[in-house]
């Protein structure tokens, strides 16, 4: 069995009726019953948990800056025929990727050690270098100048490509495809920042890899919005076409990419 922190059996008993015979289409869809029985579950215990600390907004006079989140619930069944839901987030939560009751991320940057983390201090480095050259302000270190803001860029290309091919994808059927490859197919074009992050594609990927059935899924927004006033607390949506399409394409085997218009960004 999984993780039992991981794999939620439901508090409340559950109608068999209430279980769908179809998995939902993410990108327009309302949530059904089961759905939102288990974001209900996930609702209660983001207001009774108390082992990390994240400003959502709801507490007035909370230090620190408001960072709403959208949190995601997938229901499944595992291969001993329990059913119970998977839980998950988009980006990071309390400055981390990893919390109790939530699936892993599909790829990790902040490892101890990481390529990433020992890329992003080599372009703090380079940064340096340039920052003290442009304050001594010589028209000699112009050329030095130049030659680090290639590097740089050229440092970033390639550490941004790293990072895209270390998300690798899994369908029902066990094909893995990498983001790169993704969005290469999908739309000729590189993936968007932040793509992979999303809670959908979490939670299918957790539930691929331990052969659970995905029943039927829930993604809801947690908090203020500063940004944009489209995201309400409480408020259900379905999954971005941005950065999740092509991913749940693959990971779903959807046959199109839904519309421009079908949902705004996560």
């Amino acid at each position: 069995m999984a993780n039992k922190t991981w794999f939620n059996t439901f508090k409340h008993s559950i109608d068999q009726e209430s279980i769908p015979k179809k998995f939902p289409y993410p990108f327009d869809y309302e949530p059904d019953a089961l759905g939102r029985l288990a974001a209900l579950e996930l609702q209660a215990h983001l207001m009774e948990q108390t082992e990390w600390d994240h400003n959502f907004g709801l507490i007035e006079g909370k230090e620190g800056e408001i960072i709403g989140k959208m949190f995601g619930v997938l229901v499944v069944k595992t291969k001993e025929n329990e059913i119970g839901y998977l839980a998950s987030y988009s980006g990071k939560l309390a400055g981390g990727y990893h919390q109790n009751k939530f699936v892993p991320p599909v790829f990790d940057g902040l490892e101890d050690g990481s390529f990433l983390n020992v890329g992003m201090l080599d372009l703090t480095r380079i940064n340096l270098e340039i920052k003290e050259l442009e304050d001594q302000n010589q028209e000699t270190n112009n050329i030095r100048i130049y030659e680090l803001k290639q590097t740089r860029k050229q440092h970033s290309k390639e550490l941004q490509e790293k990072i895209f091919e270390q998300y690798q994808f899994l369908n029902e059927a066990g094909e893995v495809k990498s983001l790169q490859k993704i969005f290469e197919e999908v739309l000729g074009s590189k993936p968007p920042s932040g793509a992979g992050e999303c809670a959908a594609p979490r939670l299918l990927q957790y539930a691929f890899q331990q052969k659970m059935q995905p029943l039927t899924i829930a993604e809801f927004w947690w908090g203020l919005s500063p940004k944009s006033d489209f995201w309400k607390h409480k408020h259900f949506y379905p999954a971005c076409r941005e950065k999740c399409g092509p991913i749940l394409m693959h990971m779903l085997s959807l046959p199109n990419l839904p519309p421009h218009n079908s949902h705004a960004q996560h």
